[in-house]
């Protein structure tokens, strides 16, 4: 059974009957596309580029093994010659692409690819598919750590989210923006994610009592002892804490923290914190749980709760605000030519294109300028060459993309960084060179 992941039959139907049109005509001209995103979500004020590792991992390993050959044969929709065309084949081009960890803004290209048309095209659905759900969860973990700075925020999204590719790219996407970890296992083996988990309230109910669970699980887990303590009686079990402290001190064990997952959070967490304390209890932290996002973790913090760390889940994973991105992957450039779209509402800018990025002399955002790629503009390059004749250039560490992103953060402007709507919204400007380009195209097609 192929690799789902890899396959290049996780893809539209459409792709392939496209290729075997230009089989049949011998159009293989070079092709570019660049994927962007036409529009930010409503709830959006920047978006955070992620995904491209996944992306150039599908690129590299991009080939039709036996039994997926066979299955396109007995479709009947495909000549016998096209499928020994497919037998070899394999992508050869090269892409642009804004390094994860970015910053990026509407109308400009996140990942641009240059190859023959048949491979440039076969490849479109694969890469929206992987690109999409990993800016979603990337930009969606940006705003909860801009909401609840210095404080630990941790990957709880797996059991929701939509499939096991997109639970991996939630654990790293989320890292990438800043996340301490993830609960997903898996992603703390591939990537050595710091991986985070405490306990079930399953846990709590199979046992006689919470201060039997609460024993059990430390003696088991004596190095990670954190305890869910909202099963029955929030503020009774913080009490069990302090007396099973005492207990644990003498075998070496010290209580790193509990979690609480439901009820008033800042008010149990208030509550909770004084028991802490008043029972020398000090070191403890308190971890919050439960149906959490960024505006929640604003008005918790806001409200003054004492809290060192949340959990965030089903929020997370399915980006629950902004579920989908109106991105696209387009035609720009075929046979050394500039191609245009110009559907209503969904017209799109022709040609090669970079995105320069200007600051003032403090090193505050100015602008950004859509513009073409060689063209003499102002502004820091924000796409580069990342792979080359179907392999890539070089792969970046995850903490060199984590610092890149942390800086991003840092330095966007306040409006930007606020939940609200920022109005105006960040300005991305049209460089001459292309509205004259588009002028040149749109009377060559016209």
């Amino acid at each position: 059974m192929s690799n789902p992941a890899r396959s290049p039959l996780l893809t539209d139907l459409y792709q392939l009957t496209m290729l075997q049109a230009y089989f049949n005509e011998g159009s293989d001209a070079t092709a570019v596309f660049e994927f962007f995103v036409r529009k930010l979500p409503a709830q959006r004020n920047f978006l955070v580029a992620a995904g491209l590792d996944t992306a150039l991992d599908f690129l590299e390993n991009l080939k039709f093994n036996r039994e997926e050959l066979a299955w396109l044969e007995q479709s009947g929709n495909f000549s016998p010659a096209f499928l020994a065309w497919l037998a070899q084949f394999r992508f050869t081009g090269s892409v642009h692409a804004m390094p994860e960890g970015r910053i990026f803004f509407a109308n400009e290209p996140v990942l641009r690819i240059t190859a023959p048309i048949c491979q440039a095209q076969l490849v479109e659905s694969r890469i929206v598919n992987i690109l999409q759900q990993q800016i979603l969860v990337a930009s969606k973990a940006a705003r909860c750590v801009l909401s609840a700075p210095d404080r630990v925020l941790v990957d709880f999204g797996m059991r929701r989210a939509h499939g096991a590719e997109a639970a991996m790219g939630t654990a790293r996407s989320s890292y990438i923006a800043g996340f301490a970890g993830t609960a997903t296992v898996l992603a703390g083996m591939r990537w050595e994610i710091p991986t985070f988990g405490t306990m079930a309230h399953s846990f709590v109910q199979a046992h006689g009592s919470e201060m039997e669970a609460f024993r059990a699980f430390a003696l088991a887990q004596p190095d990670n002892v954190v305890l869910l303590i909202d099963t029955y009686d929030t503020l009774r079990a913080a009490r069990m804490v302090v007396a099973l402290s005492t207990e644990l001190a003498e075998l070496g064990i010290r209580i790193k923290g509990v979690r609480i997952d439901s009820g008033d959070l800042a008010g149990l967490s208030r509550k909770v914190r004084e028991i802490l304390d008043q029972g020398g209890c000090q070191d403890i932290k308190i971890l919050l749980s439960g149906n959490l996002d960024e505006y929640r973790l604003r008005d918790i913090l806001d409200a003054g709760a004492p809290v060192d760390g949340f959990g965030i889940g089903t929020s997370l994973a399915v980006s629950a605000d902004a579920p989908s991105l109106d991105c696209v992957y387009k035609l720009q450039e075929y046979a050394g030519l500039a191609r245009r779209k110009k559907s209503s509402g969904k017209e799109t800018w022709p040609g090669r294109k970079q995105v320069r990025r200007e600051f003032d002399n403090n090193g505050t955002w100015l602008h950004d300028t859509l513009c073409l790629e060689h063209e003499s503009v102002a502004g820091e390059a924000l796409l580069f060459a990342v792979m080359h004749n179907g392999q890539r250039v070089e792969s970046e560490p995850l903490s060199i993309i984590r610092e890149r992103c942390a800086s991003e953060l840092a330095r966007l402007p306040s409006a930007l960084a606020a939940l609200d709507t920022a109005d105006p919204g960040y300005s991305v400007l049209i460089s001459p060179g292309l509205v004259d380009l588009a002028r040149a195209v749109d009377r060559r097609f016209s």
